[in-house]
């Protein structure tokens, strides 16, 4: 607000002097008036259409979440958001490209898992919980897929196969230290195999890979491969689920930790998927979004989308999506570094990262410096 002011005048001068000053009483008042209007009145936000930029291939998880939500978001406010895809860098092409737009919030970036495997794999020094407010949507779980003329009919027959042959199985993945390669690593580090990763440039495209016979795995989430095992073009190994799914169909797809039994304490496990915008963009923008995002991921249309692709609807925002994007990257970090060998391109450590170890974690949140964004 505005803060009263006195001006004193000394009404014994002279006349001339005292008209002076009643000319300035007067002309401090007007400008009082128009400061108070000017901080009363803001622009409304959005005044101009809105562009999310999605880090991974179209067609993809979470080219599909990011579309599903922008739509609705824009059909129940009236807003335009206009959606691109990005890929490249695991989400550094797109993080680079968001973070040299100003923090106006009028560029989103379409994420998954808070951006965690960019800054792990020095795409970008760009801190989660310092330079970004995340949205947290809804999570997936990974699959692994053969074609139906595939040797392997199980993903015992690939373990057994993969011991005697290291590194001679390959599996396809969104993409170089991206989810589905870590994922992949998650599994067969606990299976006690090596496997060679063949990266490509988002979900949709490693699943293409698998369908014409690139490589020996599909690998991907169930969302991606759901309806080609449906189809009979992929038969399914297993999937990152705690559980067995019920595909529909009589189909069934067996869980990781029927398998392999130390798994079963960490799973579910799988991809998240959020939008996000600038830290420093004004909070009333924030929360704006905040209120469209959440209806959105309410709507009809998105739980149809998350039950078709066996997406689980999990909403984190504010300090709760910080702390989460700050514990996801932790565990990656430490995931990479104890299998550097297989990712094939540089990755930082934790100390470098200012991360602490997994089991560390609960002590070291909040980090010097982290500041939760008010009001959100």
């Amino acid at each position: 607000g505005i803060k009263p002011f006195i001006l004193k005048v000394n009404f014994r001068e002279e006349n001339g002097v005292m008209r002076i000053a009643k000319k300035l009483l007067v002309l401090a008042a007007g400008v009082a008036v128009v400061g108070a209007s000017a901080g009363q009145v803001e622009a409304a936000w959005p005044e101009r259409p809105i562009t999310t930029v999605v880090m991974f291939s179209a067609g993809g998880g979470t080219d599909t979440v990011i579309r599903t939500l922008a739509g609705e978001i824009a059909k129940s406010t009236g807003w335009t958001i206009k959606v691109i895809n990005k890929p490249g860098a695991v989400g550094g092409k797109a993080t680079k490209y968001v973070l040299k737009k100003p923090g106006d919030g009028y560029t989103f970036l379409g994420a998954a898992n808070f951006n965690k495997f960019v800054r792990v794999m020095g795409h970008s020094k760009s801190k989660a919980w310092m330079d970004w407010q995340y949205f947290q949507a809804a999570n997936s779980v990974a699959s692994w897929s053969v074609r139906k003329d595939s040797k392997f009919k199980t993903t015992e027959e690939v373990i057994a196969f993969a011991k005697k042959n290291p590194g001679k199985v390959t599996i396809s993945t969104s993409g170089t230290g991206g989810l589905w390669q870590e994922l992949a690593l998650i599994v067969s580090q606990a299976a006690g195999i090596k496997l060679k990763f063949i990266p490509y440039k988002g979900g949709k495209p490693a699943t293409l890979a698998g369908l014409q016979g690139e490589v020996d795995i599909t690998g991907g989430g169930v969302h991606e491969h759901v309806e080609f095992i449906r189809s009979g073009q992929l038969r399914n190994l297993h999937t990152t689920s705690a559980k067995t799914l019920d595909v529909g169909g009589g189909i069934k797809l067996r869980s990781i930790g029927d398998i392999v039994p130390s798994l079963k304490p960490v799973l579910p496990v799988g991809g998240i998927y959020n939008f996000a915008i600038r830290r420093n963009a004004p909070i009333e923008v924030m929360k704006t979004f905040k209120k469209a995002f959440i209806k959105a991921v309410h709507s009809k249309k998105f739980a149809a989308i998350a039950k078709r692709k066996f997406f689980e609807i999990d909403i984190k925002t504010g300090a709760v999506a910080d702390r989460r994007a700050a514990q996801v990257e932790a565990i990656t970090a430490q995931t990479f570094w104890a299998v550097r060998d297989q990712i094939g391109k540089k990755v930082l450590t934790a100390k470098e990262l200012g991360l602490p170890a997994v089991k560390d974690f609960d002590k070291w949140w909040p980090p010097k410096g982290y500041k939760p964004i008010k009001g959100l």
